[in-house]
């Protein structure tokens, strides 16, 4: 989310003594690319998990005591769904649940909610198996059919109480993420600006922390981010804003490595050292669907929210904080006459989270379609 953003927009945050009109549009445009790169939270309060599951191999025939027949409906791309519970009929909340289709061959992951549910929207025609398992439940699978616009609703499922008996088949749910994650990191706005933050993969896993950390070293090292960081700099010293670093060649080596230093900061602390703690995801997550408003209060939240490890929306301490922290930690190193408040530090991290909202509406209604390698990752068979 903001992780990328607050990555930018702290050079000008730095010195809100000396922010001029012109440094203030530079910094629109600043976010506008760099910045751009993985946007925040997320709105709706859904609950989304991706667990693993091992997947196992799909029966000749779907065994007719285990289908319940799919309703039709209007909605175009259909969905799975079903209810997970005990041998008292009591809710599941901890099941995590595979679904895997057979042709073309790809699987998705979820987890049950609070009332032991749990959905596939839009996964696709064709046969299927749902592979459920709980701890100390005997792991249980079903299999089905769904036709093209269908809702197919499961009858319940009962697990019994035992040990999960599920033979992990093909690749681990980590390997699952670091195929989408290896698209993310192709991916470049106008071919050329690093997009990494960006997922638009419909059943995005988490990310473990050294994946996290792979992540903000790939994005914090590429030229771009170097290039754009120079292009600050030199922004700066037109405007010769925090003028304490003086004129001339000696002035500018100064601000690039003042801003420089604030980039990595802001993307180490927001992207990787504070996600990894406090078990949140850094990246934006697109949605794509719905009508305008719903994408764009989407897009707005997530200036705030992130979505956690645990697949739960929660307040997004780590980009928020990670933003601050870099803040604070240039006071070292940039001019005293230079330096921010505190006050004057939180207030240009609200301008900041206002500045992330109007970047994730661009994420969310424009980027993609200038943004190449876009496509998802390969299912696990």
């Amino acid at each position: 989310m903001g992780t990328k953003q607050a990555a930018g927009r702290i050079e000008d945050r730095t010195a809100n003594s000396v922010r001029t009109p012109l440094g203030r549009r530079h910094w629109t445009r600043f976010l506008a690319a760099a910045a751009l790169l993985g946007c925040s939270a997320h709105l709706a309060a859904q609950h989304l998990a991706a667990q693993q599951i091992a997947p196992q191999t799909l029966p000749d025939e779907p065994a007719a005591q285990s289908q319940t027949a799919p309703a039709k409906t209007p909605a175009a791309g259909g969905s799975i769904s079903g209810v997970v519970v005990d041998e008292t009929g009591a809710a599941i909340t901890t099941a995590t649940v595979r679904l895997t289709l057979r042709e073309p061959a790809r699987s998705f992951d979820t987890r049950t909610d609070g009332d032991g549910g749990f959905t596939f929207p839009n996964p696709g025609s064709g046969a299927f198996l749902i592979s459920v398992a709980a701890p100390g439940f005997t792991a249980v699978s079903v299999p089905g059919n769904l036709s093209a616009g269908q809702v197919y609703t499961l009858p319940a499922i009962t697990l019994e109480v035992g040990s999960s008996t599920v033979v992990n088949v093909g690749v681990t749910r980590e390997e699952m993420a670091q195929e989408q994650l290896n698209v993310e990191t192709k991916q470049r706005f106008l071919g050329v600006i690093p997009n990494f933050y960006m997922s638009y993969d419909p059943h995005p896993l988490p990310l473990s922390p050294k994946q996290k950390f792979e992540l903000a070293a790939k994005f914090t090292l590429d030229p771009a981010s170097f290039a754009i960081t120079g292009l600050t700099a030199g922004v700066q010293q037109a405007n010769d804003d925090y003028s304490g670093f003086g004129r001339g060649i000696g002035g500018y080596g100064k601000r690039y490595a003042a801003a420089t230093g604030t980039f990595l900061n802001a993307a180490i602390l927001g992207g990787a050292v504070l996600p990894s703690v406090l078990h949140q995801d850094p990246r934006y997550f697109y949605k794509g669907t719905g009508s305008i408003k719903s994408r764009t209060l989407y897009a707005i939240a997530n200036a705030v929210i992130c979505k956690g490890d645990n697949g739960h929306w929660e307040p997004n301490y780590s980009s928020i904080g990670g933003g601050l922290a870099a803040g604070a930690i240039s006071n070292f190193y940039y001019p005293a006459k230079n330096r921010d408040g505190v006050e004057s530090t939180f207030v240009s991290a609200a301008i900041g989270i206002a500045e992330d909202a109007a970047g994730n509406v661009a994420q969310e209604f424009l980027f993609r379609r200038l943004t190449s390698h876009t496509e998802r990752a390969k299912p696990a068979p």
